[in-house]
């Protein structure tokens, strides 16, 4: 099984931004110990500040990975074309938000990814990708 983790603007800052609402670990240092929870899952990871590169990577991968768990941060509440992407892609898509995005600013509660979403987990901290790995595996 396939699976690319794809994360967007600001979470390359993980560890150091706002550690209160994100965590203090890197998500290169996460991403080590997912491949190693999952052995049995070939695990790729991408990551961009970039609204194109992210609709490339899931245009890239869209017909060709098992699954797409994608992180779209901020574009997740402004990005009609990366919502549209998701939608036109085949292999399924686990959006994923480190916090509980309902429990912030009222523009966060907007997701143009959710509508072509396999499912949405968010607020469970670096968990949540844990979790969104588990929908496929469990599949």
């Amino acid at each position: 099984m396939k699976i690319i983790i794809i994360n967007g603007p600001n979470l390359n800052l993980l560890g150091k931004r706002e550690p209160e609402v994100y965590g203090s670990m890197s998500f290169e240092a996460f991403f080590k110990t997912l491949k190693t929870k999952f052995p049995q899952v070939d695990l790729v990871y991408f990551q961009s500040n970039i609204e194109g590169e992210i609709i490339d990577k899931l245009q890239e991968t869209g017909f060709s990975y098992d699954g797409i768990i994608l992180n779209a941060a901020s574009y997740t509440h402004t990005s009609v074309g990366i919502g549209d992407a998701v939608k036109a892609i085949e292999a399924a898509v686990v959006e994923v938000h480190i916090s509980n995005t309902m429990k912030r600013e009222d523009y966060r509660h907007i997701s143009y990814i959710s509508p072509g979403a396999k499912g949405v987990i968010l607020g469970f901290g670096l968990k949540s990708y844990e979790l969104a790995i588990q929908s496929f595996v469990q599949d």
